[in-house]
């Protein structure tokens, strides 16, 4: 059963129907909407009313089928599917938000071509996401990422649950600034009313989304990506401090600004200040720097790093075969 889905949609239907079994009849047609037969063939004369040639055949074998025109018959898609093959482009091609791109350009014409309920939100997904792409980081909700896109269109405050890595869940009323798309993982940019900070989310660990009646500014001047990247080493369990023997201009090229801030010391020498929940993550980016570095802190990424040199080491030594 379909419920109140208006005409065009249920026309829509019909038409992916037809097209997904040439031939169906007007009583499985009913069936598949879950109306009358009477009502199946009002839908598929809106169909021809609109210049898409349904053609039927009389007879035991007949039925209705989608006929040759001048003109191919439309794609239908769902929101979801819509929202979903939005997602996908954004998260793996640098040029899907350029019209100008084959990429982008295929996706402004698929776009175009869907009606105004579905494009709706498929076109806000693809204007409010900055993407910064990877392939195998875990994919979010369409429908909730979509909803966390208006709000941030709209100025409305959520109210979210989440779920952190470490398996907590809470509750929390934020202001959702933007939705960023970085290495292929979805972040939502907010402030926390529960927190009284800024924060980003995952957006694939968000459970529900409700859209609340009050209304914020965001900060003027924002950069959704520069502040994703300053904020994702901040506010974690675990303290992080390392000097490294090069000037910050290089050390970033070895640290990125997700795992903190470079703060120069003098002309050859810099520290990386942060915070991480994972220190095992950080113990291998600091095995892969070439520069002599030291450890001042915390005391977990400390211990980490000795248990990760340890097995090292380990691996180097000889073994009886």
């Amino acid at each position: 059963m379909l419920g109140d889905r208006n005409p065009t949609a249920r026309a829509l239907t019909v038409l992916e129907l037809i097209q997904g079994s040439p031939g169906i009849t007007a009583d499985r047609l009913a069936e598949g909407l879950g109306v009358s037969e009477r009502a199946a063939r009002r839908y598929v004369a809106t169909l021809r009313e609109a210049d898409i040639p349904i053609v039927s055949v009389r007879g035991p074998y007949g039925g209705y089928r989608v006929g040759r025109g001048l003109r191919p018959p439309p794609l239908v898609f769902t929101a979801a599917e819509a929202l979903a093959l939005v997602m996908a482009a954004l998260d793996g091609h640098h040029d899907a938000d350029d019209p100008s791109a084959p990429v982008g350009s295929a996706l402004g014409k698929i776009v175009r071509s869907l009606p105004a309920s579905v494009a709706e939100p498929v076109r806000a997904v693809r204007e409010g996401a900055d993407p910064v792409p990877d392939g195998n980081a875990p994919r979010p909700d369409p429908a909730t990422t979509a909803a966390l896109v208006q709000a941030c269109a709209s100025h409305r405050s959520v109210r979210l649950a989440y779920r952190s890595e470490n398996g907590n869940a809470w509750d929390t009323v934020a202001d959702p600034w933007a939705v960023v798309v970085r290495h292929g993982r979805w972040y939502l940019l907010c402030y926390s009313h529960t927190a009284v900070a800024r924060r980003d989310y995952r957006v694939d660990r968000v459970g529900a989304v409700e859209e609340l009646a009050e209304t914020f500014t965001p900060p003027a001047d924002l950069d959704p990506v520069a502040e994703i990247e300053a904020h994702l080493a901040q506010g974690w369990e675990f303290d992080v401090v390392v000097d490294v023997h090069a000037p910050a201009h290089r050390a970033c090229a070895w640290l990125p600004r997700d795992l903190g801030r470079l703060e120069p010391l003098d002309g050859s020498s810099c520290r990386l200040v942060g915070t991480t929940s994972n220190p095992y993550r950080i113990a291998e980016r600091l095995a892969a720097v070439p520069v002599p570095i030291r450890i001042l802190g915390g005391p977990e990424l400390r211990a980490t790093v000795r248990s990760l040199g340890r097995r090292m080491l380990a691996a180097t030594e000889d073994h009886e075969p």
